[in-house]
């Protein structure tokens, strides 16, 4: 999920209530324009203030850096100056949609759809709303209105293996996303969904997919992380813990990896070193109740009844609905 710097709905509110001039102000003194990804276009912006193509290429470089927000009004601008390109507002139903306002997202891709039907991003971003809402008879009528257009819309074919995943129909599944990868080599998420399956399977194949998936995208470090889960299910505990410390090399802030790699630890009475892990996570984040609780176990499997309390209770100032500390310390004798 994107986030949303400024607060989806309050920067909308405040827009709104603010004049055209007031508008650009708030726009051109925010200091996410000095990004240098955002910098030249923006100097563009400056000379031609009326090129709608340029706040469609700026928004879409503001989504990329997830300023979700900050996009919409620049979408919304370029709708402004020329409201008879369908991208621009399929590309305001894209970032509704990954807000889940599923309502919003169709009102702008059923305008898109008004002023061209045959609009291929408009469709499949129809059809992943669908997929999204299980309405996959409609799902699948939008997904091959694009194929019959374009029989390499990789994407086409990565929604339906969704669909076939989620049917049970792991066959179908697995054509559908190899379909998608023969058309795009770089589709990382098909390649995901192919290691997930064959993981499921025990089928070491997964670990290749996941390979590709890694290097078809190196900012996502999930292909590595899962290379570790693969191993973990398998009790192949040495190879999970390499998978899972490659994963933290890639990005330090990946908290799953310690986790996991805490579990692991945990299964081979390695407690301290468990604990360590757990340590980790909370000096990434302060306020992880779950990094506090598995603290708290391990020092029970260490013998230190106190430390382990004092642990439980902090995660509850965390998460005062803890279920599980709340056994631990009524188990431990302590409130």
């Amino acid at each position: 999920m994107k986030k949303v710097l400024y607060g989806f709905v309050a920067l909308f509110i405040a827009l709104a209530a603010c004049k055209n001039g007031e508008k650009k102000q708030a726009v051109d003194n925010n200091p996410v324009f000095q990004d240098p990804k955002l910098k030249e276009i923006s100097d563009k912006i400056a000379q031609e203030p009326d090129n709608a193509a340029l706040y469609f290429e700026r928004g879409n470089k503001l989504y990329k850096l997830e300023e979700d927000s900050l996009a919409i009004v620049d979408f919304k601008k370029a709708i402004s100056l020329d409201s008879t390109k369908a991208t621009y507002y399929s590309a305001i139903g894209e970032v509704l949609f990954e807000h889940k306002d599923i309502s919003g997202s169709v009102t702008y891709i059923e305008k898109a759809l008004k002023l061209n039907p045959e609009d291929k991003v408009a469709q499949l971003k129809l059809a992943k709303m669908f997929v999204y809402i299980k309405e996959y008879s409609k799902a699948f009528s939008a997904i091959n209105t694009v194929l019959r257009q374009d029989v390499f819309a990789a994407e086409g074919y990565f929604l339906k293996g969704m669909i076939y995943k989620d049917l049970k129909d792991t066959t179908r599944a697995i054509s559908s996303f190899r379909t998608a990868v023969q058309v795009d080599a770089q589709y990382a998420d098909a390649f995901v969904q192919l290691g997930q399956i064959f993981s499921s399977k025990g089928d070491p194949l997964a670990l290749s997919y996941y390979n590709n998936a890694f290097k078809s995208d190196t900012t996502d470090v999930f292909p590595l992380f899962a290379r570790g889960v693969y191993y973990q299910d398998r009790k192949e505990y040495e190879l999970a813990k390499e998978e899972y410390r490659n994963t933290i090399l890639h990005n330090r802030m990946y908290l799953d990896a310690y986790f996991n790699m805490g579990y692991v630890y945990m299964q081979q009475d390695s407690f301290e070193k468990a604990l360590r892990q757990y340590e980790l996570i909370t000096q990434l984040d302060q306020t992880n109740p779950e990094g506090y609780f598995n603290k708290g176990l391990a020092y029970e499997k260490m013998g230190k009844k106190q430390d382990a309390i004092r642990e439980y209770q902090q995660t509850l100032v965390f998460a005062e609905d803890f279920e599980a500390a709340k056994i631990r310390l009524k188990a431990l004798g302590a409130k």
